[in-house]
């Protein structure tokens, strides 16, 4: 199955040559560039003339190894909650970017509420923004797709179990990719207030204050659940530290610090 880009010409340029050159004009961002051997990060989602710089700037201070997990919020209330694709590939306008059929047949073997669902993932930009970025860096990558909806923390416990479980029987790296946006649509100091709140669980690698944060807090955090989920995998794989990369917000591109949404790029090594 060949999953067609959806968000091309929307999110991001569908001219190859435009895309090309924006994922490297956001790869440029940032200070000295560095390259840490880290187990899983989060990275923005948005419009790239608003999230690319945050997301650039984690994509070029990381290793990234030729295998993905790449989890992300489903914004539609269409599809399984817990939605996955194990074959086929992605298409952008870089190329395809394969499936890893078989780490995606051991994640659902690991975690069977996943479901193979087309549908839930046929519309979603949260995993696809991502793909270009990897395709410039990792081009021989294959990535493993997976959105959550509406999720208990039961749940999200067992598949970030499940999640370091899979991985840590792996003879090669598995990445850990969290694909989410911040609080939304608040003003530009109610939005900073919130975000440090949930950036400083994420930093803590505490993923049930993260949790528990986003909902008492009201922190309309879109991809709060996948971020639980890798938090729990990668500590169960010994993550040890947590460092904040960039964070900004939509009002510093357009200038409206009334409605703003929050982007944090976090690298878990």
């Amino acid at each position: 199955m060949i999953r067609p880009p959806a968000v091309a010409g929307r999110f991001y340029p569908d001219d190859p040559e435009r895309l090309r050159a924006a994922v490297n004009s956001f790869l440029a961002c940032g200070g000295e560039e560095r390259k840490i051997r880290a187990r899983a990060c989060l990275v923005p989602h948005a419009g790239y003339i608003y999230s690319g710089k945050v997301a650039g700037e984690v994509y070029r201070s990381i290793e990234i190894p030729p295998r993905i997990i790449l989890i992300g919020p489903r914004h539609f209330p269409r599809g399984a909650p817990l939605a996955i694709l194990s074959e086929g590939a992605w298409q952008t306008p870089l190329g395809m970017a394969p499936v890893d059929q078989p780490l995606a047949e051991k994640i659902i073997q690991a975690f069977p509420m996943l479901r193979e669902d087309a549908v839930a993932h046929s519309e979603e930009h949260s995993l696809e923004v991502q793909l270009p970025f990897l395709q410039r860096l990792a081009p021989s990558f294959a990535f493993v797709p997976i959105v959550i909806g509406p999720a208990q923390w039961e749940n999200l416990e067992r598949l970030g179990h499940a999640l370091a479980g899979v991985i840590a029987a792996e003879h090669e790296p598995v990445f850990l990719i969290a694909s989410s946006d911040m609080n939304h649509y608040e003003s530009d100091a109610v939005t900073r207030v919130k975000d440090r709140k949930a950036i400083d669980q994420i930093l803590a690698l505490d993923p049930g204050n993260l949790f528990e944060t986003v909902r008492n807090e009201n922190i309309s955090m879109c991809g709060y659940a996948a971020t639980v989920a890798v938090l729990i995998a990668a500590c169960e794989l010994g993550a040890a530290q947590a460092e904040l990369v960039r964070y900004s917000n939509s009002g510093e591109v357009n200038g409206d610090m009334e409605e703003v949404v929050g982007y944090a790029g976090i690298v878990i090594k």
